[in-house]
């Protein structure tokens, strides 16, 4: 395996990077407003109290010094007990600080979490197969519990230095202007070097996103109960392992670069900030001995010289924090954009195909005999029209060349039976998926009663539809959940879930159990039980029988794992159950295929036979063949 290839160079820090890193500030700060205005307006105050009193502390400490040398006891005792009280009132502030800003981080982590997750719902299946997309939502996830707590926190601790650093400026003054040029001269440049080395550590995390995700992976295949029965028996452990091992390497190698180069230039940057401190010091030292300054002023200067500079470089480095975190968080930013309002379409809209002018017929009530490479007759949806249609619909899965689908053209009444046959990769699941309304046609379209799916409210859409896949969900939780997850409104429908697990066949796997519905499933959690995979398949079943609404059911290879005698059990159960309802089925045992109504054959994305059984059989073609491979298999 290659190792990534490094970022290039980033590009010189520039006003218009520190602009937009304001603008990402306001926008978490908005955040942060939203999860809870009033620990924001806390935090605001306590930071201002905690910038006003240092100031306060200082001139105490001066006014102490000036009462000790005019031996006034009574002065000096009164500034010590001022200064004490300032001091715990500030101690309790930076208290009061932290517990702050630890609820509002708690509370924003949470927040913000629940909206990733709900524009994660909000995508459509495209974007969790779009390796890109699925980078940001990784990354989105990633500092979204940390990055933009830390941001607003930093913003007002950068305003409390930059408060801080103004009150001692304003104390410095009275000593020497040209103090403060030299203070702030010897600390920018470590300031924008830090800023740039940020840039550059962010450029180098997300530039190898996609290669940290596959580190994550191999940790996960490595670690994941799932996968342990294979990577013992084929021996795969070393060799992921290494790849683990070569990975982290490279990384470690990356970072160890960049935190060397970062750490000599902050080394040298930050002496020459000490070295101008020390020449005011000697400053302020030369003209106390020369009696220009009074002990007092001269203890006042050099408190608020050494302070004034530590705020300053703090307030920098709050700047730089807040540009670091701001880069990070434009990955959340960029997640919230990711646009997915589904184009609505009017029912009345017409197709990008030359079928909308046919004339629509009463082909729902025949369908079309087999004729080896001549999909049904396509004709326009009509409002009154029930049933499923696909006008010339083809499909091209995103970043990919080969089509899918093309040229699909067929239609399903309502309360037909159909069996979709292929070779893997031929497009049944495919076909499946554009019905569901999980993705959009790339060209043509898919019709649903007349109305194009793209006009249907998805949640409407869904309720009318019941699918199980091959690769359906095994949920970590209770059988109870397990099932009624069918239907999520019926979650405490002890009768429902009932009827459903009889209607899947599961009953046996419930009698099986001590705890029957309530048992856990799966090894994730103490006292879970795993399931054969023919018992999962029937928990499946049982939860796609939950929806009872559904007048359009879908089974893509749902009996992969179950003998023929408890297939043919299921279908014969399946087949009685959904009379009066559509329903598509995709696979590959002939003995369930000929149940069907209707059998679609289909090749390379395009439906290249439809008719019954007898009549493909007839027919002598791809159909023919398929069944006598399979045939001669139990001869």
């Amino acid at each position: 395996m290659s190792p990534p290839p490094l970022p290039p160079a980033p590009p010189a820090l520039t006003l218009a990077g520190v602009r937009a890193a304001g603008a990402r500030l306001l926008k978490a700060l908005a955040l942060v407003w939203q999860s809870s205005p009033s620990a924001t307006i806390t935090l605001g105050a306590l930071t201002l109290g905690s910038a006003a009193l240092p100031l306060m502390v200082a001139y105490a400490a001066k006014r102490i010094i000036d009462a000790i040398v005019a031996h006034d006891r009574d002065a000096a005792l009164r500034w010590v007990a001022l200064e004490l009280l300032a001091v715990v009132v500030l101690l309790l502030l930076g208290r009061g600080l932290v517990l702050v800003r630890s609820l509002l981080g708690a509370r924003l982590s949470v927040d913000i979490n629940v909206r990733i997750l709900e524009k994660a719902l909000s995508l459509d299946l495209a974007h969790f197969e779009d390796s890109t997309t699925y980078d940001l939502l990784q990354r989105a996830r990633r500092e979204a519990s940390s990055r933009p707590v830390a941001t607003i926190t930093d913003g007002f601790q950068l305003l409390q230095n930059a408060l801080q650093f103004l009150g001692y400026a304003g104390l410095l003054v009275g000593f020497n202007p040209w103090i403060l040029v030299g203070l702030v001269a010897a600390a920018v440049p470590a300031t924008v070097a830090e800023m740039t080395f940020s840039k550059a550590a962010f450029r180098v995390r997300n530039w190898r996103s996609p290669e940290a995700r596959r580190l994550n992976y191999l940790e996960y295949v490595l670690a994941n109960d799932g996968h342990v029965k294979e990577i013992k028996l084929f021996d795969l452990g070393p060799l992921l392992l290494s790849r683990f091992r070569g990975l982290g390497e490279l990384f470690y190698v990356e970072d160890r670069k960049l935190a060397v180069r970062r750490a000599g230039w902050g080394a040298a940057l930050t002496l020459v900030g000490t070295v101008a401190l020390y020449v005011c010091y000697g400053m302020m030292a030369g003209s106390a001995a020369a009696g220009l300054l009074s002990l007092g002023n001269v203890t006042l200067y050099m408190v608020a010289l050494r302070q004034g500079q530590q705020s300053f470089q703090a307030a920098l480095g709050a700047v730089n924090s807040v540009y670091e975190n701001s880069l990070y968080i434009s990955s959340l930013f960029e997640f919230f954009a990711i646009p997915t309002e589904r184009q609505s379409l009017p029912v009345s809209a017409a197709p990008s195909t030359a079928v909308a002018d046919l004339p629509s017929t009463a082909v729902a009530d025949s369908p079309s005999t087999a004729v080896a490479g001549s999909p049904s007759m396509a004709v326009s949806g009509s409002p009154s029209e029930r049933g499923i249609r696909f006008e010339n619909a083809g499909f091209r899965y995103p970043n990919r060349e080969e089509w899918a689908l093309r040229g699909v053209d067929l239609f399903i009444p309502e309360g037909q039976s159909i069996a979709l046959v292929g070779h893997n990769g031929a497009g049944k699941t495919t076909i499946i998926k554009l019905l569901a309304g999980l993705y959009e046609p790339s060209e043509g379209r898919v019709l649903l009663d007349g109305r194009d799916l793209r006009s249907w409210e998805p949640a409407a859409l869904r309720r009318r539809i019941g699918v199980i896949f091959q690769d359906f969900n095994r949920y970590q939780l209770s059988l109870r959940e397990n099932v009624a997850f069918g239907d999520t409104r019926r979650l405490d429908d002890d009768a429902a879930v009932d009827v459903a697990v009889s209607q899947g066949g599961a009953e046996a796997v419930v009698a099986s159990l001590r705890q029957g519905l309530d048992t856990g499933l799966g090894h994730w959690f103490k006292g879970g039980v795993e399931l054969s995979g023919g018992q999962w398949q029937k928990v499946a079943l049982a939860r796609a029988f939950m929806r009872t609404e559904a007048d359009i059911l879908v089974l893509d290879e749902p009996t992969a794992a179950l003998d023929a005698e408890a297939e043919h059990a299921v279908f014969e159960r399946f087949r009685a159950l959904t009379q009066g309802r559509t329903t598509l089925l995709i696979s590959h045992r002939f003995p369930t295929v000929r149940m069907a109504d209707r059998i679609l054959v289909l090749d390379a994305g395009r439906v290249v036979e439809d008719g019954t059984h007898d009549e493909l059989v007839a027919a002598n073609a791809r159909y023919a063949q398929l069944f006598a491979l399979q045939a001669r298999g139990y001869l």
